[in-house]
């Protein structure tokens, strides 16, 4: 699972894209208990969820020329335009070219082979989230696909990550990434293929990085998320040695998951 001992090629911050950005922060305040700090003039109505005074998460407007509501995983890398350079080696495209963001650090939106939008973080006074891994906090990423080979080629090759397939209930595969050198403890998501997805979920064929939250009960949140006007693409569903997961979406169809993590053995 992820924590905030952030290393190179690990999620170490994400956001949402809204049209109406207070309308989905009133939503995840619902889930979550997530309360949002605009960051202030110049940052284009950008700002912060928070829990507990701690940064969980960014938050935007945007508009329908910006692209469909969703989330967006960053990843941290050492050099922001070494890192654009590679990405459109491997066969990317860069969405928004390396920019600073105020000194805080510098920030670039790519996409994949297949089309799913990442980006990077190249820290400068801002390190990453606050807080990761906890309760209501981003806990894994989670890559879908069609091509779950290319895909995990084309992400060593801009990261260095480590793949690695452990066996799946019903005697599929599950593929986990981590950082290089890293090992299994550092392990923070997994890829999927969108055509022969383990849990069975039906989300849609195109690639994707889907983000979880902990949360303390899966069902209540998914309820909750309907009763606010979100959806349900999972319902609550029992995964072993993983715990419970429901993939949802916000009321602009902005997809994530929540997962109530199986209590650790030994």
């Amino acid at each position: 699972m992820l924590s905030t001992r952030y290393v190179s090629g690990a999620p170490n911050w994400l956001d949402v894209g809204a049209p109406d950005i207070d309308a989905a922060a009133s939503f995840y305040a619902a889930l979550f208990g997530w309360h949002f700090t605009p960051a202030g003039p110049g940052a284009g109505g950008y700002g912060f969820f928070r829990l507990t005074e701690q940064t969980v998460a960014g938050g935007m407007p945007i508009t329908p020329e910006q692209g469909p509501p969703s989330w967006n995983v960053y990843f941290q890398v050492p050099d922001a335009g070494a890192t654009a350079k590679t990405v459109e080696q491997a066969g990317g495209r860069v969405l928004v070219p390396p920019m600073d963001v105020m000194g805080e650090g510098t920030m670039a939106v790519f996409a994949d082979r297949a089309g799913a939008t990442f980006g990077v973080w190249q820290p400068g006074r801002v390190k990453g989230l606050d807080v990761a891994g906890g309760l209501g906090a981003l806990c894994w990423v989670e890559l879908h696909t069609a091509d779950v080979p290319a895909s995990a080629a084309f992400y060593h090759k801009v990261f260095g990550w480590e793949i690695e397939g452990v066996p799946w209930p019903g005697g599929d595969t599950y593929t986990t990434v981590n950082p290089a050198d890293g090992g299994p403890d550092t392990m923070f998501g997994g890829l999927v293929a969108t055509a022969d997805d383990p849990t069975g979920a039906q989300g849609g064929a195109d690639a994707h990085w889907l983000p979880y939250f902990s949360v303390a009960d899966t069902d209540a949140v998914a309820t909750r998320a309907g009763d606010e006007g979100g959806g349900v693409r999972l319902p609550p569903t029992d995964v072993p040695d993983v715990g419970r997961i429901a993939r949802l979406t916000d009321p602009y169809g902005a997809r994530f998951a929540v997962l109530k993590p199986a209590p650790r053995q030994g």
